[in-house]
């Protein structure tokens, strides 16, 4: 099964496998990376947010609307999004799930994991993504670290892990290193950086340390809206790197 990677910048990934299409947190307007228009996204099956700041709802409304994609939120957050607009019926589970719970939609497994942030309604969220062939990707939503990460490394064999980085609302570098190293993910995309002036403005410092904490992680650079190809472990991972 092929399958891609799109960083539509700050926290917003589009992942493919075979025909199946995931988008996490699809904020664009207000994204100074963001080089597509959302509109010119035809093809959903999925939609997930980590919580209901506006930099991660983004266009999700607008696109569960128009593309008929299911919706994935915590119970209480999945409510306020279809008081925005989305047809309750492309809630996923109809009201929503909660942390610790999976559910499956098109083949892919959905697994919903705690987060450390703030949110206006119920709680910041995480998910791990289990596709068909196995390949496991883990997006942390904005949070800080915690040690259960461990956890999910031991539970879950993680390809690809989508981490913050930019500190102030989330970790810094420092914590992100060695978050990949509880996770023991091969690879890891660093994201909400550079998306305001507060936040850390490269991914330089991350790499560093990266090398210095979890040296067999690969830290994909990628570039913004360009598909990028993502392998298991097992085969080769492109975009990364492996220096």
């Amino acid at each position: 099964m092929n399958h891609t990677i799109t960083w539509h910048g700050h926290a917003n990934f589009q992942l493919t496998a075979g025909d199946v299409s995931v988008i996490i947190d699809p904020f664009f307007e207000g994204n100074a990376f963001a080089t597509v228009d959302p509109e010119s996204i035809e093809k959903l099956d999925i939609i997930l947010v980590t919580h209901d700041h506006g930099d991660h709802v983004g266009h999700a409304v607008e696109l569960a609307k128009r593309t008929g994609a299911m919706v994935g939120a915590v119970v209480g957050t999945a409510g306020k999004l279809v008081e925005q607009g989305v047809p309750q019926e492309q809630i996923i589970n109809g009201i929503g799930f909660n942390i610790g719970g999976s559910v499956t939609v098109k083949g892919v497994t959905i697994t919903m994991t705690q987060a450390f942030h703030s949110s206006d309604t119920s709680v910041p969220v995480g998910y791990i993504l289990t596709f068909p062939d196995g390949y496991t990707a883990y997006h942390a939503g904005d949070t800080g670290i915690f040690s259960s990460m461990e956890l999910w490394g031991k539970l879950y064999a993680i390809d690809l892990a989508m981490l913050p980085i930019g500190g102030v609302f989330t970790m810094d570098p420092r914590q992100a290193a060695m978050a990949c190293w509880m996770l023991d993910c091969d690879a890891v995309a660093p994201m909400h950086w550079g998306t305001f002036p507060v936040l850390e403005q490269s991914t330089d410092e991350f790499e560093r340390l990266l090398k210095q904490e979890a040296p067999d992680c690969a830290m994909l650079r990628l570039e913004p809206g360009k598909p990028t190809e993502v392998k298991a472990a097992s085969g080769d991972t492109c975009g990364c790197n492996d220096e």
